[in-house]
Order: C-alpha cells, then sequence, then structure tokens
C-alpha cells in the first residue's frame, strides 16, 4: 500500500511539471533574492552614484545620489547619505527579500 501512495505522489507531481508548488517558489526566491555582501560591495565601489540603491531597486533614491554627485556641491551631501546608508543596508536587503517572498506568495 505504501508503494502505491509513492507512485500516486509521484504521478502527481510529474504531471505538475515535476516540481511541487512550494519547491518552485523556493527556488524562484533563491534565485531572485539580494544579497547583503552584493549590496555592501556595490555600495563601497559606487556608493557614490547610488550604485547599491539601483540594486535594492530604490530607483528614485539611485536617481537622486546620481544626480547630486554630479553637480559636486551635492557631493558633500551625497558623502554624508553613503555613510547612512551603511548602516541601513542590511534591513533594506532584508525587505526587498521580504516583499520578494510576499509577491512569490511565500
Amino acid at each position: 500500500m505504501t508503494n502505491e501512495v509513492h507512485t500516486d505522489l509521484r504521478q502527481k507531481i510529474e504531471q505538475q511539471g515535476g516540481l511541487s508548488n512550494d519547491t518552485r517558489v523556493l527556488m524562484l526566491f533563491e534565485a531572485n533574492k539580494k544579497s547583503v555582501v552584493v549590496a555592501y560591495l556595490l555600495w563601497f565601489f559606487v556608493g557614490l552614484f547610488g550604485g547599491h540603491n539601483f540594486y535594492l531597486k530604490r530607483i528614485g533614491v539611485a536617481v537622486t545620489q546620481l544626480i547630486l554627485t554630479v553637480t559636486m556641491v551635492g557631493m558633500v551631501i551625497t558623502i554624508v547619505w553613503i555613510l547612512v546608508d551603511a548602516f541601513m543596508i542590511p534591513g533594506l536587503v532584508a525587505n526587498q527579500n521580504n516583499l520578494l517572498a510576499k509577491q512569490l506568495g511565500a
């Protein structure tokens, strides 16, 4: 009887494309989640230009930082801004990953 249950379950999974819905959601999440390490690397190398904010899908903030950096006068503001961002990155990454999980229905 146990063999029949496993066979039925296997057939059901194969009909759905070989993966359960939970497995698909988990794979999509893992493929699309944001990384704190990548965010910090972008912050370190292209932070003045808002690179880490583009990565974290904060386009408005990133464009503002980019414009302020290009105008040289605004660079002072941007330097302070990216120092504050250094402490905010872990929370911003967590928010993006939580939003992704919610969108995927996890």
